[in-house]
């Protein structure tokens, strides 16, 4: 069944590969010569798996198990499907059960086939990997050798995701044993063109609109290393991402989803501590009351920054005034500790001074317990770096050049860029889809439905004279026909 399908599209494309080869050695132009080729062996992949869709509609047509089963032929249909290569266009039959009235195409079902979908997962794939990299139309131009789709296709693509839970995606085959993790948790905030259609963007009291969402960002990790024996430059160990919008309660979720990756992941009966490292956000203490045992710490970068704003005017005595601050928190003196901070706004010449101490105080006092962890445990504490990984992870893509997003056209760039950091594949992904999925039951659902090897003898000899010449030329081995009759006793289904 393969290998005259495979012949007879080579040999009908030969003279056009000799013409390449020929054009080359005129004008002797290698990357002319790389890019033709390719596009070439694109078109010859399409013609094959024509011919391979064709040929399987043809013998479901001639099947007498498929008539006694009550399937009667009601006329053919074209389809094109975009694939990674290009389009492919076949012909295919429509039949209709006499017994149950039900209408199918029975070469897509039995190839699984999505009804309707218009791109193969293959070429979706593509598609996302470039889109989340890049932009909306290059992702378009992507998924194909010899084919593109319109920006407004990805949009709906991406809109369109469901991703699958932590407890859903591949795990370790032997969970980790740490004696410390670590959670470290940031946001982005990226412009909305809309929320959920355009002209929907409210403006509040001060006559500004509401055109941001809030993308969160949450890792967990093993600890800190080098990135190289001699480099200068630190990564993270076995660094896992989370990110999307998750709006209110949406939070809880999030919450879930790590615990869900934590546990399958790690012995947690080993794990000694998990730090939560943060700059206090309202969400991100949600995470930590969500999430059991998980000790809640500062983000040194926003306590250095509100304790120098504290200090600034200060001139000469800044230095000696924040040891004094770092001293109290240590020790744990919170009351001493707002105490000092109310001397040091006595000094403050400005309105905006006094604020700037205001706020510092508050955000320190507000966080009281996590900023005293933070510079109690410094030997088991890393430096948060969560402001680099929303930059690269986030703000690279969705927010650093301008641009406007929907709210859920944000949710789901997030995600995709966080499922893709971790290494999944993207392929699995499409196929993880509610749509992909249903069609992969509807195709392997019902039992068996075996073609005897007297029809498929009997297809082969029909067929012969049209295709004797390549049949002939095949190599000894497993025959063509009881190759043909093992594929499809395995997913050829009862119709």
């Amino acid at each position: 069944m393969y290998e005259n399908i495979i012949q007879q599209a080579m040999a009908e494309m030969v003279p056009d590969y000799e013409k390449i080869i020929e054009k080359y050695l005129e004008g002797k132009d290698f990357a002319v010569l790389n890019t033709e080729m390719k596009e070439q062996s694109a078109l010859l992949g399409i013609n094959i798996i024509k011919r391979l869709i064709e040929d399987i509609n043809r013998m479901l047509r001639e099947s007498r198990e498929r008539h006694e089963k009550g399937w009667y032929v009601v006329k053919d249909d074209a389809r094109s499907l975009l694939t990674s290569l290009g389009n492919v266009r076949f012909e295919r039959t429509l039949f209709i059960n006499h017994r149950t009235g039900e209408r199918a195409y029975l070469t897509d079902r039995m190839l699984c086939l999505t009804p309707g979908e218009r791109m193969t997962e293959d070429a979706v794939a593509q598609m996302l990997e470039e889109a989340a990299e890049t932009s909306y139309r290059k992702g378009g131009e992507a998924c194909s050798i010899l084919g593109s789709v319109s920006k407004e296709t990805v949009k709906e693509k991406i809109h369109g995701l469901v991703f699958p839970r932590e407890k859903d995606l591949p795990g370790v085959e032997e969970k980790r044993k740490c004696e410390y993790l670590y959670i470290e948790a940031d946001e982005d905030h990226v412009s909305l063109q809309f929320h959920e259609k355009k002209g929907d963007l409210k403006t509040n009291e001060n006559g500004y609109k509401d055109n941001t969402a809030l993308e969160k960002l949450v890792y967990v990790h093993e600890g800190v290393e080098k990135d190289s024996p001699k480099g200068g430059r630190n990564r993270l160990i076995n660094a896992h991402y989370f990110a999307g919008g998750y709006p209110g309660a949406e939070n809880n979720v999030l919450a879930e989803e790590i615990y869900e990756y934590l546990d399958r992941t790690y012995d947690l009966e080993k794990v000694k501590k998990i730090y939560l490292s943060a700059d206090g956000g309202g969400w991100i203490k949600g995470l930590k009351d969500r999430l059991p045992g998980v000790t809640y710490v500062l983000d040194e970068f926003h306590m250095q920054k509100y304790l120098r704003k504290m200090t600034g005017h200060l001139l000469d005595s800044a230095e000696e005034a924040g040891s004094e601050l770092y001293r109290l928190i240590r020790k744990g003196k919170k009351a001493a500790f707002a105490e000092y901070a109310e001397v040091l706004s006595s000094y403050a010449e400005k309105e905006s001074t006094v604020t700037a101490v205001e706020k510092g105080k508050k955000y320190i006092l507000d966080n009281w317990q996590a900023a005293v962890t933070r510079l109690n445990e410094k030997d088991k504490v890393y430096g948060c770096s969560a402001e680099g990984h929303v930059s690269h992870l986030l703000s690279s893509r969705m927010s650093s050049r301008p641009m406007g997003w929907s709210v859920s056209g944000a949710d789901r760039m997030a995600r995709l860029r966080a499922y893709a950091k971790n290494g999944y594949s993207m392929l699995k992904l499409v196929k993880m889809q509610p749509q992909a999925v249903e069609a992969g039951k509807a195709a392997g659902a019902e039992e068996m439905i075996v073609f005897s090897a007297e029809e498929v003898n009997r297809w082969e000899k029909q067929h012969y004279k049209k295709n004797g010449k390549y049949f002939d030329s095949i190599q000894a081995g497993i025959s063509a026909e009881t190759r043909k009759k093992a594929w499809f006793k395995a997913n050829i289904r009862e119709l």
